[in-house]
């Protein structure tokens, strides 16, 4: 690996190369088993599964899955919340040499059509509260094998459920009874490679057609050695067996997926598991412990919990390790409130398409508020001209971001149109812009589409939306650009307000007008109960963008 310039300001435990092993994904879970084989690799509302156990029932459930047909090269979707069967179920498909399909289990019966259709997935693991859809989307898609769960299952002191109980379809089959059938399995020897397709992960909103990233085990792999390196300043200081991480990211995301679930599986540690999140269970979830490891998570979730009014009195500072947040950018004001609470976090950057990794800032080392960092080990990044695409743009001018390196994805799920529009000669078009300061350090500026150009100015709204969260009586804030007959774009502002406060929007713009320039100040302001986000909380513009198209052109229709 050449000597970037970027190296010099890694921790000092942290490797500029790594020598991955060449395993497959699956394999990762060996380690753990191997070393503290009666160690809990999962807390389910109070209920544990040791590392051992977890690798039984893997490998039981694979040899169920094999004796149904599901082969090498087979896509499988696995529409589960955080829980055991996640697991059990991830690490059976992968060692079948199958391809896992993420299905967010809230999507509708459409949006979960779209994704079958796509990965052209044959089989289906899911669990009893989303029976009603799956049910409906059987009805539109032919899914071989359908597998039904209850989250309830392995939960202790909970009755475990049958398909009778469950009142499944005619030839869909219950989990636990899979499972019961092969109580000593053996090893399935099926030869997976590091090149192989792993995951589908897709990307984006549920709107028009998605895109299915697909990542191999060497991706996978890849992943967890370079955020689990790159963590190692402060996570070597706490023993292995006392080792956990907060596991409310879904993993049925990619970001969820790396940096809890294989995160875990190389460091030994436990999952605490939470199945959705709710704020105030949360606060009691985390009152049962006296120290979270390692806790990642998103903006929206940090905000929330620091500002808990049980915040204070819990100590988060002595209870969190290490924080890491990714998903959305962190506001500064946030970021500093983290700062003095003396916690130790790192802001990273990554997309589906990157194994959700990619750039980071120091754990230990320098930090500078506002930036996602500098790239991981191995992992290139040059920022190109927006315009012109392949020419690099000097410090302190903003470019797309484009990467290169064993994160990248394979490409998009039979989609070589669209793969050959992000992926050229190796590098990752990420869309996304920033600007790189005399240290390296990157700053994201907005997402290429997201820039509004309004009277000939080039405006990004994450400037926008810095300065109104920093408003005293907001809670969440983002902006966009609306059109506007005269300027060819506006700035409207989206704003959920603290609880018991009242605004005006003459007083959101006044604000805003002291502390911008007068181009970019929004024209527009729209209160809101809340904002749409994704499953990791990520602010989901393209939703806001979409009302507002189909509001104008309601306005525009005759007699209106």
């Amino acid at each position: 690996m050449i000597e970037k310039p970027w190296h010099r300001h890694y921790d000092y435990n942290v490797p500029t190369t790594i020598r991955y092993p060449r395993l497959a994904a699956h394999e990762l879970l060996n380690l753990p088993t191997g070393a503290y084989p009666d160690k809990a690799a999962l807390i389910f509302f109070g209920s544990e599964m040791t590392f051992l156990e977890l690798s039984i029932v893997s490998r039981s459930f694979a040899n169920a899955l094999a004796e149904l047909g599901i082969k090498k090269g087979d896509r499988v979707g696995l529409h589960l919340p955080n829980c055991p069967q996640y697991l059990i179920s991830y690490f059976a498909v992968l060692s079948l040499g199958g391809i896992v399909v993420n299905l967010n289990p809230l999507y509708t019966p459409d949006e979960l059509k779209l994704m079958a259709d796509t990965s052209g997935m044959t089989s289906l693991i899911t669990f009893d509260m989303a029976l009603p859809a799956i049910r409906t989307l059987c009805k539109q898609v032919l899914i071989s094998r359908v597998i039904v769960t209850a989250v309830t299952d392995y939960i202790k002191g909970f009755p475990v459920s049958s398909a009778k109980s469950l009142d499944l379809e005619p030839g869909w089959r219950h989990f636990s009874e899979l499972i019961a059938k092969h109580p000593n399995p053996k090893r399935v020897k099926v030869q997976v490679n590091p090149e192989d397709p792993a995951l589908i992960q897709f990307t984006g909103g549920t709107t028009g057609v998605p895109k299915g990233a697909v990542l191999t085990h060497a991706n996978i792999v890849a992943g967890t050695f370079q955020c689990s390196l790159w963590g190692n300043s402060t996570i070597t200081l706490t023993a292995h067996e006392k080792r956990n991480v907060m596991a409310v990211l879904p993993y049925f995301h990619v970001y969820g997926n790396i940096v809890v679930m294989n995160w875990a599986l190389f460091n030994c540690a436990t999952q605490i598991q939470v199945p959705r999140f709710n704020i105030d269970e949360m606060m009691d979830l985390l009152a049962k412990f006296d120290q979270i490891t390692f806790f990642p998570t998103v903006p929206t979730l940090i905000t929330a919990l620091i500002n808990h009014p049980k915040a204070a009195e819990m100590n988060l500072n002595k209870k969190f390790g290490l924080l890491n947040s990714g998903g959305a950018p962190m506001p500064v004001e946030l970021i500093e409130q983290v700062k003095d609470m003396g916690i130790y976090f790192s802001e990273g950057y990554g997309l589906s398409e990157s194994t959700s990794l990619g750039i980071s800032n120091p754990v230990l080392g320098l930090k500078k508020v506002g930036s996602i960092g500098i790239p991981f080990p191995d992992n290139d990044v040059r920022l190109v001209d927006v315009d012109k695409g392949e020419t690099d743009v000097p410090d302190g001018e903003p470019g797309e971001i484009i990467m290169k390196g064993p994160l990248i994805m394979q490409g998009y799920w039979n989609n070589p149109a669209e793969t050959e529009g992000q992926l050229k000669d190796g590098w990752l078009h990420t869309g996304d812009i920033a600007v790189r300061d005399e240290d390296g350090y990157l700053f994201i500026v907005d997402r290429k589409k997201d820039m509004i150009i309004a009277g000939g100015f080039n405006i990004y709204p994450r400037d926008i939306d810095e300065v109104l969260f920093q408003h005293p009586k907001v809670a969440e804030a983002v902006s966009l650009g609306v059109k506007d007959q005269y300027r060819g774009e506006t700035v409207k502002a989206f704003v959920v307000l603290k609880a018991g406060e009242s605004c005006t929007a003459e007083e959101i713009i006044s604000f805003c007008k002291e502390k911008l320039a007068p181009y970019k100040v929004p024209k527009l302001v729209e209160f809101r109960e809340s904002i749409p986000k994704s499953a990791v909380g990520k602010i989901l513009r393209k939703v806001l963008r979409d009302e507002e198209e189909a509001r104008a052109k309601k306005d525009q229709q005759p007699g209106r």
